[in-house]
């Protein structure tokens, strides 16, 4: 989505892909719309007042609306979920404060606020769960588009007992309002339950993303220097990517269709599509596997969560881990030692273990300083960007040799005539 753009179109307030990347929804001062990106055109437009969010579920009439006025009924504090076809309300719900994201699979519907996720059975609309965070302005959470691996991830409010973070002595500082840590809650809407904690990062998230299956999960921090993909819900580390070495704050993430790439946007005007390999380095460093479409780690790990919310599943980790962990701490210094003193020698099959890789393909944004969501096509080899300038660009990519890609096309996003003009390759 592209609220808060330090480059933006003034008309446009919302731009988003629905979960499969074939339609893209756009808030406006007026109203929204609704545009298929392949071939690109408008297929829905309705002027009743200004929306700061317009999600779609998948490519069906399913909307869900949030206003971007002062009062009734375009309050931000107000979701409507309407049908397009027949231009019907189907519900309305008021919530406490202001709404910052919506995310949606076809049976779970996620409300974001600043210090509140409620989670809802889109059936019938009915309440199933509130998890009370700490402040995430930025609306920083994922949800599976796949409905039978329904997972919710989002900022851990403290480091978990196993991660380094929670090793350094707290300093004596006055009492503040909490802060996220680098850790990263994987809960189930299936059985509103933790399905695990990931330890992430160091620094605290700033973008995370669930690929189609519900089965891999990419994160970054807020220094955006390096994408990690992890299993769900097993979390084991699956890729370490370098964006750059420069930080940057990252403004999107998305998997394609098949999980064999992911794409990357940041505010250094460059995005970077990333290539998920036939094999992947497993927990124990040895190389796992490819991670199929299909496949289901759940039953590996037993899928089971633990009732009671964050501190019983931290309290059942304490009991049960406490010999693991701590030779897991020692397994990790010993490897911290021996990359640092020989990590130069080491033959690239070992290096790579440790070292995050780089980007498989890239391509330069046509305009700096404008915010952007980037996809992968599923049915074409092309790399689409939304850029809150209102622009939609579709480049080509060589799926075989990556390098920088080609800008083919440009859509305008606003204007009503939608007209199309091809760039040279």
């Amino acid at each position: 989505m592209l609220p808060h753009a330090e480059r933006t179109n003034q008309q446009m307030l919302f731009a988003n892909f629905n979960q499969d990347f074939t339609c893209i929804s756009v808030g406006t001062k007026k109203g929204y719309s609704i545009s298929n990106c392949d071939p690109f055109g408008r297929v829905h437009t309705n002027h009743d007042g200004a929306r700061g969010i317009v999600e779609m579920l998948f490519s069906t009439s399913l909307l869900a609306l949030v206003g971007a006025g002062d009062q009734k009924p375009m309050s931000p504090r107000i979701l409507h979920i309407v049908n397009t076809r027949r231009q019907s309300m189907i519900c309305e719900l008021t919530f406490p404060s202001s709404i910052l994201a919506v995310k949606l699979n076809r049976k779970t519907l996620v409300v974001v606020l600043e210090n509140e996720i409620y989670i809802y059975d889109v059936s019938n609309m009915r309440l199933m769960h509130v998890i009370e965070t700490t402040p995430n302005p930025e609306a920083v959470a994922a949800l599976s588009p796949n409905a039978d691996a329904s997972y919710l991830a989002y900022p851990s409010p403290v480091p978990s007992p196993t991660s380094p973070l929670s090793q350094q002595p707290a300093p004596a500082q006055p009492s503040t309002p909490a802060q996220q840590s680098g850790d990263v809650i994987l809960f189930s809407t299936r059985t509103l339950t933790v399905a695990n904690v990931i330890q992430a990062h160091k620094s605290p998230i700033s973008f995370l993303s669930i690929n189609s299956t519900g089965t891999m999960l990419a994160t970054s921090s807020d220094k955006g220097t390096v994408i990690r993909v992890w299993g769900i819900p097993g979390s084991e580390k699956l890729y370490q990517f370098r964006r750059g070495t420069r930080e940057a704050r990252i403004y999107s993430m998305n998997f394609n269709i098949m999980s064999t790439l992911l794409a990357v946007s940041s505010a250094h005007d460059t995005v970077h599509i990333f290539k998920l390999g036939p094999q992947r380095a497993s927990n124990s460093g040895k190389m796992a596997p490819p991670l199929s479409p299909s496949e289901s780690i759940e039953s590996r790990d037993g899928g089971q969560g633990v009732e009671g919310g964050y501190e019983a599943f931290i309290d059942g980790k304490k009991k049960g881990n406490s010999v693991s962990e701590a030779l897991r701490r020692r397994s990790l210094k010993l490897t911290k030692n021996l990359t640092s003193s020989v990590g130069g020698y080491l033959p690239n099959t070992l290096t790579e273990m440790w070292e995050p890789s780089r980007d498989f393909a890239f391509l330069k944004l046509p305009v700096s300083g404008a915010r952007c969501v980037v996809a992968l096509s599923g049915t074409m080899p092309h790399v689409m960007v939304i850029s809150s300038e209102g622009y939609f660009y579709c480049y080509n990519i060589d799926l075989e040799n990556g390098g920088e890609c080609t800008l083919m096309k440009q859509y305008s996003l606003l204007d009503s005539s939608d007209e199309s003009t091809s760039l040279p390759e």
